[in-house]
């Protein structure tokens, strides 16, 4: 297959390629190609699950909850980020701390 040379309305990038189009011709001429646009994918919605007992929430790139200053973060690769003015651990039993390295201060 080859491809034709079409005018645009739009800046493009190589990143572009194979993306899905809007496109339609200058006076119905097929040889004459103008892409309007392209076509955006809607970001999939994030969901959540209730069942009375358990709450769970999934995204496909990244979960915050986020309250004033203070948040948690999850991330695809594993990461979880908690950022606070006050951050407090506290246990009745034991309060264990464990990873490839642990550091303090």
């Amino acid at each position: 297959e080859h491809g034709l040379a079409a005018a645009t309305t739009t800046q493009l990038s190589r990143a572009d390629i194979g993306a899905q189009v809007a496109l339609m011709f200058v006076a119905g001429d097929p040889r004459q190609p103008l892409l309007i646009g392209r076509i955006q994918r809607l970001p999939q919605e994030a969901l959540a699950q209730l069942d009375g007992e358990r709450l769970e929430f999934s995204a496909e790139r990244e979960i915050v909850l986020r309250c004033g200053k203070a948040s948690i973060t999850l991330t695809r690769a594993g990461k979880v980020i908690i950022r606070g003015a006050y951050l407090s651990s506290r246990s009745t039993g034991v309060n264990r701390i464990k990873g490839g390295s642990v550091q303090i201060n």
